[in-house]
């Protein structure tokens, strides 16, 4: 199998609701002979006090109830989904919900409940396998503890603050694992290959257009190292790319190198992925933000625990070595060239829309500030000038919004809550 096929169906394995209950009825398939055989062979003395018409009862109870529980669960989860995504951003569902394993989980148990009492009720004939019903009693009790369970977690799982402080945790793993080395003054390496001359070879997109999801680093550094040629990636991973677009130049010797290899370390799906895309967790909490401050919904205070989270993945990103897109082999021969945003990308990314859309409002304005004021101070004086043109992009926005003065030193102060903490200053 090639790796872009093998990467779509583990990003679809992570994304995908269905696939823990369907584990579950296999999980079921097989516990049941095992259990019944245990039953027939080595329990000899009844376990079930209640004789054959209470287990009955027993068992039907455990069914109506796991039954319940799965209609109610698919039910709700459906409609706050629906209700979540609206207020937020569409894009919450493949990454922060659709992945969350206590779902996953907690749907699995009340299946295998289900099919397991099922099967228990169909065994029952004079003598009831008490062990059995034993069992399914205890997974009706555990199926019911978990119901409670995915209430509350479903509950707090849906709010805005969880909502983005998972995204932040899976932007701030994404950016360590694209930018893993830490910031040590320059985002160029000291030694800069030579300037490549015009391409020999320029490999066209063919296929259903998308959205590039990764690609394949070490396979294409390899393959470039075994050809002995210099491999460049011409578009950014989350970029649409259309059938006929340039997807890769090489430079060299190019006839030892196929084209549909390439193509097969290339992973193209319908929607960006977090992955590989540090950008994408940027995105999606500037979109929750951006929401927030329509004029429909008017909620600055979710846009404030947004920029909260923004300001966490600033200092992130901002700590890396956001070196230009380079790979090298074991000889220190330059091999793979990518495109991927600069330390200007991420900043304009998290500031501008939010300033454009949010600077008439007291608690973004003070928050924005207060962010770049901490930024200021936490990194690197080579990342100041961007902060210092988005700081001075704010002041101006805010002296032409505010016309009364009184305003405009309210909305002139940095405060980390966005309004209560720096009345002071």
């Amino acid at each position: 199998m090639s790796w872009n096929r093998w990467y779509s169906i583990k990003s679809y394995v992570r994304s995908t609701l269905w696939l823990v209950p369907f584990i579950a009825l296999l999980s079921y398939v097989v516990l049941i002979q095992v259990l019944d055989w245990i039953n027939v062979r080595y329990i000899a003395m009844p376990l079930w006090p209640w004789g054959t018409p209470g287990a009955q009862r027993i068992l039907e109870t455990i069914v109506t109830l796991t039954l319940t529980f799965i209609v109610f669960t698919f039910g709700s989860l459906l409609v706050a989904i629906q209700v979540a995504s609206g207020q937020l951003t569409p894009r919450i569902i493949a990454t922060a919900l659709l992945r969350d394993n206590v779902i996953r989980m907690t749907v699995g148990i009340f299946i295998f409940t289900l099919l397991f009492s099922l099967g228990v009720l169909g065994r029952l004939e004079a003598e009831a396998p008490f062990f059995l019903v034993g069992v399914a009693g205890i997974l009706g009790f555990v199926s019911l503890i978990a119901f409670l369970y995915l209430i509350d977690h479903a509950a707090r799982l849906l709010r805005p603050i969880t909502i983005v402080q998972r995204l932040g945790d899976l932007g701030s793993d994404v950016i360590e694992t694209v930018y893993p080395d830490v910031f040590d003054g320059r985002d160029v390496p000291a030694s800069l290959p030579q300037r490549l001359n015009l391409p020999s070879r320029t490999i066209l997109y063919h296929g259903k257009s998308g959205v590039i999801l990764a690609i394949n680093l070490k396979a294409l550094v390899n393959g470039a190292e075994r050809s002995e040629v210099i491999i460049e990636f011409t578009q950014y991973v989350g970029s649409f790319v259309e059938s006929g677009e340039p997807l890769f130049r090489l430079y060299g010797d190019t006839a030892k190198i196929e084209k549909r290899w390439l193509l097969e370390n290339v992973a193209i799906g319908p929607e960006r992925t977090i992955e590989q895309d540090s950008t994408f967790a940027f995105r999606i909490i500037v979109d929750i933000a951006i929401k927030a401050l329509s004029k429909a919904i008017n909620d600055p205070t979710t846009a404030v625990l947004a920029i909260d989270q923004l300001n966490r993945l600033l200092r992130k990103v901002g700590a890396r070595r956001l070196r230009v897109g380079q790979r090298f082999d074991k000889s220190g021969q330059l091999r793979l060239i990518l495109q991927k945003p600069n330390w200007e990308d991420f900043v304009q990314l998290a500031v501008r829309e939010i300033r454009y859309y949010g600077a008439e409002n007291f608690q973004v304005a003070r928050r924005l500030r207060a962010m770049l004021e901490n930024l200021l101070q936490a990194l690197p004086e080579e990342r100041h000038p961007a902060l210092r043109a988005e700081l001075t992009l704010l002041d101006d926005a805010v002296k032409t919004i505010h016309v009364l003065p009184a305003d405009l030193a309210l909305a002139s102060v940095a405060d980390p809550q966005g309004l209560g903490a720096g009345l002071s200053r």
